[in-house]
């Protein structure tokens, strides 16, 4: 499994987002993911969401991810701080 494919993966299931998946392992992972789609959202809710993408995948190919879910809103508030 490689980052690019999970950041696809996202991106086709989530149109729209805005993905950055890094992981040098193969298995394990982390993903910044954007999306208008989280607006009015709680975390567990967007992570589900994010998971829905990638089906069974998680906990098979994808040993583990973590997830930073943001709206653009949010997104362009921690780039300034």
């Amino acid at each position: 499994m490689t980052p690019e494919t999970i950041q696809n993966l996202i991106e086709a299931g989530l149109p729209g987002a805005q993905v950055r998946v890094q992981g040098d392992d193969g298995v394990h992972f982390e993903a910044t993911v954007v999306s208008e789609a989280f607006r009015g959202k709680l975390p567990l809710a967007r992570h589900r969401m994010v998971y829905a993408t990638l089906g069974e995948l998680m906990g098979g190919a994808i040993h583990a991810l973590a997830l930073r879910t943001l709206t653009p809103e949010e997104a362009n508030k921690a780039a300034q701080a």
